[in-house]
């Protein structure tokens, strides 16, 4: 008897669900609409609806779509592509119960000859998965949102938060019964939460989620943010994850914690006991490269002008390129375990924001790792000093570069990182950095109310 032998992409994918389970939970919750959803090269949510009855026919020859204006996709002359619905994603969308209740999944998408769409975030990620499926190993992530939630005043939204509290405050006010409302939503989505609690700056706050799966763990990110922005919508809030929307208090992060599996016996790849840190060869090599592509990275995972309004010393966000165990001023740190629970090592990455695209983020992630690993990239030494103490001498002794400071200097940087561009692949990268430099150049025309107040009656 010959035995199927799974190809990488059903290893990363895991089992789906038949077209006759799918739709016998459209029927049997009486699914009226269909989103088909997948993201722009930004990230932002796009959605074709469908009537529930014509789905079986979607499943079976995908749902054809214009892709010319559509941000970071194809110009008209090449704009025709069909999107392809992964069954696994499929959810009853809460809030859309009731008389036109509305389910979504998510969808790949495809070229008219069947080749996958390279400008697919979602594409991007799984082919950096497949390299890493070739070395013998998973990818698990678990990014950490932060957000705040700002007040509306006649409709618009006004930049104040709603609340007073502070890092894990315990709120008696509206805020704690919305983040209990966003919670309940998620499960209802299928994202488990395993904690939620205030941040530090007033009106932020944080909701965590399952650690798991690259590409579920993306599904899971793109969808938290539309939730909790509908949730808040119903309490008259909005929810924002700009990553600076105050001045002079903390942004909003999305720190990412990963970790390797090897695929033949799912044990964590990035253990090793007998080391001081706990870190396997593997582990440290993954460190190493995505120390030495962090500044390529930033473009990717730190994508907006805002951004960088972030990234500066003082208000607990990494912008010095080393690594430590307990100094969160360290862009990577090697987070402690419980109990001396060795299947939770882990690593975490300080500087990715919650703007940005996370299939594209994790993708570049892991391709700066897998190039410290191939390359056998030597980890430099730890640095447990508080690094916003150390002056410009400190850091020049020591070796430690800082990221890039604006959106034009981390694309530059992005541009010459011949390992970053290759993940992204050339159709990404290109309509990336063309986003992103016409952002930075009408930036840089826009003259500010701060220059006024400095400037105007000096000059």
């Amino acid at each position: 008897m010959v035995t199927e032998v799974e190809t990488p992409r059903e290893m990363i994918l895991g089992a789906q669900p038949s077209k006759d389970e799918i739709l016998r939970q459209v029927a049997e919750q009486n699914v009226k609409f269909i989103n088909l959803q997948f993201t722009d090269v930004m990230g932002i949510v796009k959605s074709v609806t469908i009537p529930a009855t014509i789905f079986d026919h979607i499943i079976d020859g995908g749902q054809w779509i214009d892709g010319s204006s559509i941000a970071g996709f194809t110009r008209i002359a090449e704009s025709d592509m069909y999107l392809q619905p992964d069954l696994s994603t499929f959810r009853v969308i809460p809030w859309e119960r009731g008389e036109f209740t509305t389910a979504r999944v998510i969808c790949w998408v495809y070229s008219p000859n069947g080749d996958p769409f390279p400008g697919d975030p979602r594409g991007v990620l799984l082919r950096q998965l497949e390299r890493l499926a070739a070395l013998g190993y998973t990818y698990k992530v678990g990014p950490e949102l932060e957000f705040f939630l700002f007040t509306k005043e006649n409709g618009d939204i006004a930049p104040l938060p709603h609340d007073r509290g502070g890092y894990f405050d315990l709120s008696t006010d509206l805020a704690g019964t919305v983040r209990k409302d966003m919670v309940s939503a998620l499960a209802d989505m299928g994202i488990d939460v395993e904690a939620s609690h205030h941040e530090v700056a007033i009106g932020q706050h944080e909701i965590d989620f399952e650690y798991g799966d690259a590409i579920p763990t993306s599904d899971r990110a793109v969808s938290f943010k539309y939730i909790l922005k509908a949730i808040a919508q119903k309490h008259g809030l909005h929810a924002t994850f700009m990553p600076k929307p105050l001045e002079g208090v903390n942004g909003s992060g999305m720190h990412c914690h990963q970790s390797f599996g090897f695929i033949d016996t799912g044990k964590n790849a990035f253990v090793d006991e007998s080391d001081p840190y706990g870190l396997s060869k593997v582990a440290k090599h993954f460190i190493a490269g995505q120390l030495a592509h962090a500044r390529g990275l930033c473009g990717v995972i730190a994508p907006l002008v805002n951004s960088y309004r972030r990234l500066v010393p003082g208000f607990e966000a990494p912008v010095y390129v080393a690594w430590a165990r307990t100094n969160r001023s360290a862009l990577i740190r090697v987070p402690a375990i419980r109990g001396g629970n060795t299947a939770a090592t882990r690593i975490e990455l300080r500087c990715p924001d919650p703007s940005c695209n996370p299939y594209l983020a994790f993708a570049a992630m892991l391709a700066a790792g897998i190039d410290g690993i191939e390359k056998e990239t030597p980890l430099p030494e730890p640095v447990e000093e508080n690094l916003y103490h150390f002056t410009d001498e400190d850091l020049k002794r020591r070796n430690i570069p800082t990221l890039p400071a604006t959106l034009g200097e981390a694309v530059a940087a992005m541009e010459a990182d011949e390992v970053i561009r290759a993940a992204l692949g050339d159709h990404v990268f290109e309509r990336l950095t063309e986003a992103q430099l016409a952002e930075w150049g009408e930036f840089r025309r826009h003259v500010s109310s701060w220059e006024r107040d400095r400037y105007l009656e000096v000059y």
